[in-house]
């Protein structure tokens, strides 16, 4: 049987304690702040940094961690006795976080195999967690399977407060044509393998939280929910709290990580659930 580890990257939002108690391995994406680099999840702490997100200037920008950092990621889990990895990555549309993954397994022949989630956030994060958990079996291909499993059935929706940083991103090339007449609404996203999607508009929060509840509802049965957010914990802790009794495991709440929050804005809201089989 092969010990087989797990690795993400930052943009997962798998909580910490969760991550080493699964022994899953997390590489920091990069954030750029006035022209200097910063890891994510260091120097600056999630709540602080989307405090000052709309004051920022030059605004922040983003950068996968190169292929060297997952490299040395690797080689120094074949040194602790793994035998083979799994790298589950964000969506390689949206990140060149999966490409540089790539280019460094390169390096180990076939004893890295590297996924591309088409995901982000928690989307991304219950796909590494489903691995971990297959990883026991010592299968590679059981790992692989159950990252498809779990990815088609993830539901990532998103209720954006503000179209500012999205417009500043140019991540999503439709948001530039139509922002003139949608500054002051409340906008859905969906993000569905690898592709974000416009969902439509509230013209405010209290009705957008209420239709977000709605699609929630409409999912059924749930194996894991996690409510996510960029500074709107109070929102968030509600939300969860409502949806609680829908799945087995206490429902998640995370503040998105900086890199991700830098293109969606402050006071986000939204949703990742997987659907039962």
């Amino acid at each position: 049987m092969n010990k087989i580890a797990i690795v993400t990257d930052s943009t997962s939002d798998i909580p910490e304690n969760l991550a080493q108690e699964l022994g899953i391995s997390i590489v920091p994406a990069i954030l750029i702040l006035d022209g200097q680099e910063y890891l994510d999840g260091e120097s600056i702490t999630r709540e602080e940094y989307y405090d000052r997100l709309p004051t920022f200037s030059p605004p922040p920008t983003t950068s996968a961690p190169s292929s060297g950092m997952f490299a040395s990621m690797y080689q120094d889990l074949f040194q602790k006795g793994y035998d083979m990895i799994c790298s589950v990555h964000a969506a390689s549309t949206l990140s060149g976080i999966y490409n540089a993954a790539r280019v460094a397994a390169e390096g180990f022949k076939n004893r890295v195999t590297v996924v591309d989630s088409g995901q982000i956030s928690m989307g991304l994060g219950f796909q590494a967690i489903g691995a971990a958990r297959a990883a026991a079996e010592g299968s590679i291909d059981r790992v692989v399977e159950t990252i498809a499993s779990v990815r088609q059935r993830i539901k990532v929706v998103a209720m954006l407060d503000t179209l500012e940083q999205l417009k500043r991103s140019g991540r999503v090339s439709w948001v530039r044509s139509s922002l003139g007449s949608l500054l002051k609404i409340k906008l859905f996203l969906e993000v569905q393998d690898g592709n974000v999607l416009r969902l439509g508009e509230a013209r405010t929060r209290s009705k957008g939280i209420l239709r977000l509840a709605e699609m929630l509802e409409n999912l059924g049965p749930l194996e894991y929910l996690a409510v996510v957010h960029t500074n709107a914990l109070d929102d968030a802790t509600n939300f969860a709290e409502q949806f609680s009794p829908l799945v087995p495991e206490i429902p998640l709440i995370r503040n998105v990580t900086t890199v991700i929050g830098t293109h969606v804005g402050v006071r986000g809201l939204g949703f990742v659930a997987v659907k039962a089989e």
